[in-house]
C-alpha cells in the first residue's frame, strides 16, 4: 500500500499540538471548577438565581422521589408494626375466650351457656384477626421489594445525574468567569471562551 501524503497547512498541525497540550490544563480547570461548585453546594452558599430557577422542575421531581422513598419506609414500619399488634390482639382474645369456655363449662346455668358461646366466639374471631398476617406479609414483600429493587435503582440514577449537574454548574461558573474578561475583538479570548 502506498503511502498517503496529506497536505494539511502547519497552523492546523499546530492548533492540534497546543489542544493536546492544553487537554490537561483543560482538565485541570474542569476539576477546579467542579470541586468550586461542589464546595458552593456543601456551604449552602447562594449560587446563581438563573441556574437554580432552570433546574426547579428537577428539583420538585427530587423532592418528590424522596417523599416516596421515606413514605416507602414509613409504610414499612406501620404494616410491621400493624402485623405485631394483630399478633398480640389475636393472642390476648384466644386466652380471654379460652377463660371464657372454661369458666362456661364450669358454670352450668344460663351465663355459663352465653360465656361458652361468648367465648367459642372469640376463639373464632382470633382466628380470623390471624388471617390477616398473609396479605399484610404478602403486601410488606411488595412495598420491600418496591424499595430495594426501583428505590434504590432510581437512587443510584440520581447520585450520577448530581454528579452530572455540579460538573455541569461548575462549567457554567467557568463560562461566567471566562465571559467576564471577554473581548469580543480579540480572536484568543473567543477561542477560549469557545473551549470552555
Amino acid at each position: 500500500m502506498e503511502g498517503h501524503k496529506y497536505n494539511y497547512p502547519r497552523e492546523f498541525y499546530d492548533q492540534y499540538a497546543q489542544s493536546q497540550e492544553k487537554s490537561v490544563v483543560n482538565k485541570m480547570q474542569q476539576k477546579y471548577w467542579k470541586t468550586k461548585q461542589t464546595l458552593i453546594k456543601v456551604t449552602g452558599k447562594k449560587e446563581d438565581e438563573h441556574v437554580v430557577a432552570s433546574d426547579a422542575d428537577l428539583d420538585a421531581k427530587l423532592e418528590l422521589f424522596h417523599s416516596i422513598q421515606r413514605t416507602c419506609m414509613e409504610l414499612l414500619k406501620a404494616i410491621e408494626l400493624y402485623q405485631k399488634r394483630i399478633c398480640f390482639l389475636s393472642q390476648e382474645e384466644n386466652e380471654l375466650g379460652k377463660f371464657l369456655r372454661s369458666q362456661g363449662s364450669q358454670d352450668k346455668t344460663r351465663a355459663g351457656k352465653m360465656m361458652q358461646a361468648t367465648g367459642k366466639a372469640l376463639c373464632f374471631s382470633s382466628q380470623q384477626r390471624l388471617a390477616l398476617r398473609t396479605p399484610l406479609s404478602r403486601l410488606y414483600q411488595e412495598v420491600e421489594t418496591f424499595r430495594y429493587r426501583a428505590i434504590s435503582d432510581t437512587w443510584l440514577t440520581v447520585n450520577r445525574m448530581e454528579q452530572y449537574r455540579t460538573e455541569y454548574r461548575g462549567a457554567l461558573l467557568w463560562m461566567k468567569d471566562v465571559s467576564q474578561e471577554l473581548d469580543p475583538d480579540l480572536y484568543k479570548q473567543m477561542e477560549k471562551f469557545r473551549k470552555v
